[in-house]
């Protein structure tokens, strides 16, 4: 493809801070694969050979070592890494790399999980010779008991209100519920449909040209209004500069440039639209969701070669075994990822759990809807049901756990 792909993978992961504690989001595994590796697979499969990676020293030296990483990445990775003490969004990212930007740029998050989708958005964006093309997501609805939490969860609180015309396929506006203090402000547009259903993918189609004033901040004001503010036509966006100079230059530039040829009429003079389907990873509950889907993403058998799995066990088509794992007899997993380097042993049943690496659960032991963090021990014959086990932590045994979240005390988060 013609354009430059950029991956952000700096994010902390603050909607699951219990999961995100000792291992940074974008190494988190996902059916035993970094949730970056699904990002970097879709954008080889797609034709993509290069690709820059804003993340963090820590990420950049987990995935020096990490295997799927070193063996099955095959795109040149260009790693820049930023401060760990910043807190970058998109523009101020974009910013960091100004100079290794030379063409058009496709930015996605190190969440993302989709299928080839991708090219779709690629080709409307060039169609229409748009501004800015995004995909968004349809919200999902959860309906597995997400563990540590005893009642259901309220959803109102990540909600995107998305705005958008008569047709669904002009954008006019978009923010999220948390940052909306006082209610909405919609104006400079005949009639608006506010949509609670879709959710901002993060994956953004963006033209060189509104790059290039990075530095006068007028990417940020875009970004901005994409996020959080009414998207009307640039003489109204008084925000952007009061410099005429730069405020002509993002008129010239502006998305709401109107669309040359026989289609605009059709498109009301705007480029911005919403297309496209995927998957994000950015709480608890899609986390778990994600690798469930895992198995049916890709065509790999279920037990890894190297695992050594008992015959006179039960294992699922629809689980994950992981390499070097040991499962010992009598034992049942289903619906289920263990992760690499685990041990299992007799007449263990694990239901509907993520289990990561280098775990170690005892005989006898029952867990059910859980997830168990890396080098946690699970105590002979203890009993978990929905529970969210924090990284190297020790379950006494015969314990009986249910909803709970289970973690170090420096590990608990501040109110």
């Amino acid at each position: 493809m013609e354009l430059q792909a950029v991956l952000m993978a700096a994010g902390g992961g603050s909607r699951m801070m219990d999961l995100t504690y000792n291992t940074p989001k974008p190494m988190l595994p996902v059916g035993n694969k970094p949730l970056m590796w699904y990002p970097l697979n879709l954008l080889e499969r797609v034709g993509f050979e290069e690709v820059i990676v804003i993340t963090t020293k820590e990420v950049q030296k987990m995935m020096s070592t990490d295997p799927k990483m070193k063996l099955e990445v095959k795109l040149k990775m260009d790693v820049v890494c930023i401060p760990e003490d910043t807190d970058m969004g998109t523009a101020d990212s974009l910013r960091h790399i100004q100079r290794k930007i030379k063409t058009d740029i496709l930015v996605m998050s190190c969440d993302l999980v989709a299928d080839d989708a991708l090219h779709e958005v690629v080709d409307l964006f060039r169609a229409h010779n748009a501004t800015l093309a995004m995909m968004m997501s349809r919200a999902h609805e959860f309906t597995e008991t997400v563990p540590g939490q005893k009642g259901k969860k309220k959803t109102a609180e990540q909600r995107d209100f998305v705005g958008v015309d008569e047709s669904g396929k002009r954008l006019l506006f978009m923010a999220n519920e948390a940052d909306l203090e006082e209610g909405l402000s919609i104006r400079k547009h005949p009639r608006v449909h506010i949509k609670t259903g879709l959710v901002d993918a993060h994956l953004y189609c963006l033209k060189k040209h509104p790059r290039v004033h990075i530095k006068t901040g007028l990417v940020d004001a875009h970004l901005y209004c994409l996020k959080k503010s009414v998207l009307v036509p640039v003489p109204d966006l008084h925000i952007l500069s009061r410099d005429e100079p730069q405020l002509q230059l993002a008129r010239e530039y502006s998305c709401w440039n109107d669309h040359r040829g026989d289609m605009s009429d059709a498109y009301h003079g705007g480029r911005l639209r919403c297309y496209g389907m995927c998957y994000r990873v950015n709480t608890l509950a899609a986390y778990i969701e994600a690798n469930r889907l895992a198995p049916k993403l890709f065509e790999e058998p279920p037990v890894h070669p190297s695992a050594v799995v008992s015959e006179r066990c039960l294992i699922g088509s629809d689980s994950i075994i992981g390499a070097l794992c040991q499962v010992a007899d009598k034992t049942s997993i289903k619906r289920s990822t263990i992760g690499n380097s685990t041990t299992v042993r007799e007449k263990v049943k694990v239901t509907n759990s993520i289990v990561m690496h280098g775990v170690t659960i005892e005989e006898g032991c029952n867990i059910q809807g859980s997830v168990i963090c890396s080098n946690a021990v699970i105590g002979r014959g203890a009993d978990l049901k929905y529970c969210l086990v924090g990284n190297g932590q020790w379950i006494e045994p015969e314990a009986e756990r249910t909803n709970e979240v289970i973690v170090g005390s420096d590990q608990l988060m501040e109110i």
